[in-house]
């Protein structure tokens, strides 16, 4: 475990007195931390549980009938499930900066995926930090990928075992660090290794206010890591099966990695696998919890960094993976679930549109710290945390995202406009009438009108919450993952 944490003077009065400020600021900061505990054995445990890749198009409570998900289907009959999430990113390092920070990339300068060997996160207030401050012990397993991973306790994380990278070629033979700065490699599926230490940390902390940030590094579905059949203890189970949930059209030509997933009935079988077995982690912990007695104390949040194409459009992966970049509702598209039982209803469906950045605050207010949600610099998160409860609430139905120079984008019931700044179209497409955002109809006479509002309104959006240093679109801007060994000051 790691903590972070004179002058000269001649023996007089002065000495004393600086015994006695010393003596006084000891016994305030003792109090203060007795309250935080106090406080925080009032408010429930937390466990954020972050898939890797992961469209909400592969549960079964989204739809899916040829992935077996039965501990994720019960969770969301169990509590809220969330239709239209989205993150605000297609790519896992940008994604991940925003459930911690709450923040845009272009504010907190995480713009793509990183070789970063620094936190990439040192200067804001996150989630972990604000949460430790209330009395709760903080744990990291899985991945991290937000920086240096060989540095156990960056964010007030207490317990730390995270992966090396962020990339997954394998399930198997995988770098794991612990709090203790002990490598190992693991050469048994990783996944079900993820679980049995989130199992342990919930079994250690049980007695004391715990926030569990479990960021598995599966289903991930790309590359090496789902050529070929399953070969884990699901295999048998999608033996032979078509996956006909899986879309078949051709491929598209601006798709420049995964080309062999695409149509590919074992990468959409090993990939159907690498779900499932998520779907036990949660089972196991639910489990967990429910022997421990925490069930009804314990607000459990299931989402993912970022969709995933799985053959949507032609495509497989990311926004990354084609060129131009790309930020199409698959790629965005991503699961979330919220269950705790006699706090959140259960078998509640919302229909808003929602963003990751509204994770923040609406956790924060759920467990009685909104008066915490950080305000500098200030995010552009919502609070749905009375969606929980079953309560009304005003929502306006629009979200915004980015990928780095490439794209800006935002996003309402209807409309989606699209924006880049140094590749591809600009786009418009009516998502009522064109789901599959095939029909770009930006310049058309016909919607001037609503393209010059959507942009006025991306425009105001990016104004209002954009830092310039972390402001590609503008000159000067720059990005993290262009900076490996110490961040730009």
């Amino acid at each position: 475990m790691l903590f972070r944490s004179s002058v000269n003077v001649r023996p007089s009065r002065i000495v004393l007195w600086v015994m006695v400020v010393a003596t006084a600021a000891v016994g305030v900061s003792a109090a203060v931390a007795r309250q935080a505990g106090e406080a925080g054995l009032a408010r429930p445990n937390v466990v954020l549980i972050v898939t890797d890749n992961h469209g909400a198009w592969t549960l079964g409570c989204y739809g899916n009938p040829d992935i077996k998900t039965p501990n994720l289907d019960r969770m969301a009959a169990e509590g809220v499930r969330f239709a239209r999430a989205f993150s605000n990113n297609p790519v896992c390092s940008p994604t991940r900066a925003t459930l911690l920070s709450g923040l845009m990339p272009s504010q907190h300068g995480v713009h793509n995926y990183l070789n970063a060997q620094y936190n990439t996160l040192d200067e804001f207030d996150t989630l972990p930090e604000i949460l430790s401050r209330a009395g709760y012990t903080c744990g990291i397993v899985g991945k991290w990928h937000l920086g240096q991973f060989d540095r156990p306790g960056q964010e007030n994380f207490t317990h730390w075992v995270v992966k090396q990278g962020g990339h997954t070629p394998s399930f198997y033979n995988t770098l794991v660090m612990d709090d203790t700065g002990k490598m190992e490699r693991i050469e048994p599926h990783i996944t079900p290794f993820w679980t049995g230490h989130a199992v342990n940390f919930i079994e250690k902390n049980k007695d004391r206010p715990f926030f569990l940030y479990l960021a598995y590094n599966g289903p991930y579905g790309l590359h090496t890591c789902i050529r070929g059949e399953p070969k884990n203890r699901h295999a048998a189970t999608y033996a032979g099966n078509e996956m006909k949930s899986y879309p078949r059209e051709p491929m598209h030509p601006w798709l420049r990695t995964n080309r062999e997933h695409v149509g590919n009935v074992s990468s959409m079988r090993n990939y159907a696998s690498q779900v499932s077995l998520v779907d036990d982690g949660v089972g196991e912990l639910l489990a967990t919890l429910d022997k421990a007695g925490l069930d009804q104390n314990t607000l459990v949040i299931f989402t993912a960094d970022q969709g995933m194409a799985g053959g949507h459009g032609g495509f497989w992966g990311m926004g990354d993976h084609t060129r131009p970049r790309t930020i199409y509702d698959w790629t965005l598209h991503i699961p979330l679930i919220v269950r705790q039982p006699g706090k959140v209803v259960a078998g509640k469906t919302v229909d808003h549109l929602v963003a990751n950045y509204d994770i923040l605050p609406s956790l924060l207010s759920h467990v009685g710290l909104a008066d915490q949600i950080p305000d500098k610099p200030r995010g552009p998160g919502r609070d749905f945390s009375p969606l929980l409860r079953g309560e009304q609430v005003e929502w306006e139905d629009v979200l915004f995202g980015e990928y780095g120079k490439s794209i800006r984008m935002v996003r309402t019931d209807r409309w989606k406009y699209i924006e880049r700044a140094d590749e591809g179209p600009w786009q418009l497409f009516n998502l009522a009438a064109d789901p599959g955002e095939k029909t770009n109809l930006h310049g058309n006479p016909e919607h001037a009108a609503i393209q010059a509002t959507l942009q006025q309104r991306l425009h105001e959006f990016f104004a209002s919450y954009s830092d310039p240093l972390w402001d590609m679109w503008k000159p000067g801007g720059t990005s993290k993952h262009l900076h490996t060994k110490e961040r730009p000051r």
